[in-house]
């Protein structure tokens, strides 16, 4: 039961074929002795499992092709004390069950510390639970719930859960899994919106009985959720955390975008630490930096939308620098590019002498599956002009790309796309957001959504000064007003700039007024007043 390890490799015997295993003769010294090879095969271990209920022996289980004996004593180290986490047989079952479950997938153990979470706390130790499976389990058992919130439940499941977060397992389903769910009910709303509106019958066809999710339906789709999960944490302990409970969402009235001013990033920070700190406590373990990001997107804003200042993108923007889609981001923050124009700019559309570019094409989210379309509306159809650092920013990327497509060979796809994956592949929208939010983090900055770098651009523009007119151009809106309402904050600096111009004139005009001549008026009696 304590396991043993040896050293093996894959010879075989001249005579028989026979692979020679332990006995080949290589595996040590010349000269014999306990002195082993340190260049002819590799170091394995054997343990014996807790038996099946029914009292059948379980296969040992064996893990081979480690380069030295401390490594693989490292990994029998950690097999056995999984084991002794707890007495119960029933447990001890459970955790060989996990512990091959994640073998299987990530050809590693499960960390120690987090199956003793489990078994501590009595959480269901299969990871091989889905969201899609859960939401099934979850409808069955609400017998006694009216038609009419079945259905909503169903419909929530169907059109939501399931495509967006149905392939993820429910232990790791994250606070950014469920955020990016809702992005992307938030770009199919403008799918609809232009499906309904086209001429071509197969056009809203697409779309048929689909309607736009609005602020308070998105509400209702984050109860929805956040009951399956309480009922998951509470009934069955499979997860210990509810991340549809955190995820903010703007209010059923349009939500005023604050700036993060450094008062705000202050009071905000201050949160995050006494939340990091609590997570750690009950934890009792260093929070990894998946958990610490989790712990960064789940933090309560002033607002749900989050513009940072012009110090902030340069930040975020030089955090990005050396990333493959660093001219994608800088696009969609000094451009106002939407997620998913961005993501379906063209080459053909793009012409770096004139340092123009061409909105005419978008890749947006239908469920998980990545969609091509036109742009939403036909302001959105548009051609935006480049600065010269953006300009700069692309030959770079021209350049890579052309690296990599020589480096691929024949794998390359040539799919004409400016932002690719490393072998000429469309991006799926949701790795664009991914990356956004972990480069966020290790920026320092405080959260935004991808979308709000939308608010951002437009307030940057405004503050330099940029015709309202140009910038509703830009950002591909049909009207001005929309933009000015939705779409800008001022910014503390600004403020403070206005301030001080209005000050100034006044001052300016009293200092005329000191120096000018002194007028004489008449009275009712005939005296002049002066």
């Amino acid at each position: 039961m304590n396991g043993t390890t040896f050293k093996t490799c894959s010879c075989r015997d001249e005579a028989t074929g026979k692979r020679l295993g332990k006995a080949c003769p290589k595996l040590r010294r010349p000269g014999g002795g306990e002195r082993w090879s340190s260049t002819h095969g590799t170091w394995a271990f054997q343990l014996e499992l807790p038996a099946h209920a029914d009292g059948q022996r379980r296969n040992p289980l064996r893990r081979r092709g480690f380069a030295t004996l401390e490594e693989v004593e490292a990994e029998l180290e950690q097999a056995r004390a999984l084991l002794a986490l707890d007495e119960d047989p029933h447990v001890q079952r459970k955790i060989a069950e996990l512990m091959l479950a994640t073998l299987k997938d990530t050809k590693a153990l499960p960390p120690v510390e987090e199956v003793r979470r489990k078994v501590r706390t009595r959480q269901d130790l299969n990871p091989t639970v889905t969201v899609a499976e859960w939401m099934d389990e979850f409808l069955r058992r609400k017998r006694k719930i009216d038609p009419t919130t079945r259905r909503s439940y169903e419909a929530h499941i169907r059109l939501y859960f399931t495509p967006y977060l149905g392939d993820i397992r429910l232990d790791r389903l994250r606070v950014s899994d469920v955020a990016g769910m809702f992005d992307a009910i938030e770009e199919f709303n403008d799918v609809i919106t232009t499906a309904r509106a086209s001429a071509d019958p197969e056009e809203r066809a697409k779309v048929r009985y689909r309607r736009p999710a609005g602020p308070a339906t998105m509400h209702r789709i984050r109860a929805t959720l956040r009951h399956a999960l309480n009922i998951a944490i509470k009934q069955d302990r499979l997860i210990g955390f509810n991340p549809a409970a955190v995820v903010e969402l703007p209010d059923a009235e349009r939500p005023k975008a604050l700036v993060w001013t450094d008062e705000r990033v202050a009071a905000w920070n201050r949160d995050l630490q006494e939340r990091l700190d609590i997570e750690q406590r009950r934890r009792g373990a260093r929070l990894s930096r998946a958990q610490m990001v989790n712990v960064y997107a789940s933090v309560a804003r002033p607002s749900p939308v989050m513009v940072w200042t012009p110090s902030h993108t340069f930040a975020f923007l030089a955090q990005a620098a050396t990333r493959r889609l660093f001219a994608l981001y800088r696009l969609i923050a000094l451009r106002g590019l939407r997620r998913g124009e961005a993501v379906g700019l063209r080459w053909k559309d793009v012409d770096l002498a004139a340092g123009t570019a061409g909105v005419h094409w978008q890749i947006t989210q239908l469920g998980w599956e990545p969609v091509q379309g036109r742009p939403k509306t036909e302001a959105s159809d548009r051609t935006i002009a480049l600065d010269a650092d953006t300009v700069a920013a692309l030959r770079a990327h021209r350049k890579r790309q052309a690296a990599e497509r020589l480096a691929a060979g024949e794998a390359w796809t040539d799919s004409g796309f400016v932002f690719t994956d490393e072998v000429g592949r469309a991006l799926h929208p949701q790795q664009v957001s991914d990356q956004f939010y972990q480069l966020a983090f290790q920026a320092g900055l405080p959260p935004v959504r991808l979308h709000d770098l939308r608010h951002g651009a437009a307030s940057i523009m405004l503050a330099a000064g940029v015709d309202l007119k140009v910038v509703q151009e830009t950002l591909g809106h049909v009207s001005s007003t929309f933009t000015r309402d939705t779409y800008t904050s001022v910014y503390p600096e600004v403020a403070r700039a206005a301030a001080e111009s209005t000050a100034a004139l006044i001052n300016t005009a009293a200092a005329g007024a000191q120096s000018a001549r002194l007028i004489t008026l008449p009275n009712h009696t005939g005296d002049a007043i002066t």
